[in-house]
């Protein structure tokens, strides 16, 4: 495993943001593990996390592309931290954009935060995680109704690796199909039970026997056959 992604895990769990316990998504699924993007807090935290964004989005997708899209309301930290973190490894000034929940009518008008979206434009889309692929079925239509834009591609933290709402694909798999766009992942589970299984981390297992069962129990129902 790259050494980045050792760390970007390491990250998430000393911000207490991914979790090991009995969670229902916003899926409804029954998972054993959660991530959290909210518990992102501090300013050194944000700004970490918008490095190890910065990098995978450089990796994946280059710096051919003006806008980063994060979609409201957790989108909108991660796309701020994303922006400025490309601007000061890179050097490259990319435009931040993000949806309100509910259209403003004065003022700042309109349903976008940040920069307008204009015909033309090249965007990525930033979000913490994608389940089922639920939100890119929210964010989707709003994006292509402010311009004629390109969506190059969808950036998330965690690849959960399970199954999307329509078919037997995993979520990032069925919104390449759907939309026609790429959608990665800083990390993978994979990754995660890889690197925390059995392994102390700071003195303690994050990922035992008993929980390994229960991730395998879940990937049974839930993940890509």
């Amino acid at each position: 495993m790259e050494q980045y992604k050792q760390e970007f895990i390491e990250f998430m769990v000393d911000c207490q943001v991914l979790k090991f316990g009995d969670f229902t998504l916003k899926s409804g699924r029954k998972s054993p593990f959660f991530m959290n993007a909210g518990a992102y807090v501090t300013g050194a935290q944000l700004r970490r996390l918008g490095e190890y964004y910065a990098q995978a989005i450089h990796d994946h997708y280059g710096l051919d592309f003006d806008v980063l899209f994060g979609p409201a309301y957790k989108g909108i930290p991660l796309a701020v931290a994303a922006t400025m973190a490309i601007s000061e490894l890179y050097g490259k000034e990319i435009r931040y954009c993000s949806n309100r929940k509910e259209v403003k009518d004065h003022g700042d008008t309109g349903i976008l935060l940040g920069s307008k979206l204009k015909d033309g434009d090249r965007v990525v889309i930033i979000e913490d995680v994608t389940t089922s692929g639920k939100s890119i079925e929210e964010t989707f239509p709003i994006i292509k109704a402010q311009a004629d834009v390109e969506i190059k591609g969808l950036m998330v933290s965690l690849n959960r690796m399970e199954r999307g709402l329509e078919s037997e694909k995993s979520a990032l798999e069925e919104i390449k199909h759907k939309y026609g766009f790429e959608a990665n992942a800083i990390v993978s589970m994979e990754d995660v039970v890889e690197s925390l299984y059995n392994k102390p981390y700071k003195g303690k297992v994050y990922i035992d026997d008993a929980l390994k069962q229960s991730i395998d129990a879940y990937y049974e129902q839930y993940g890509v056959k």
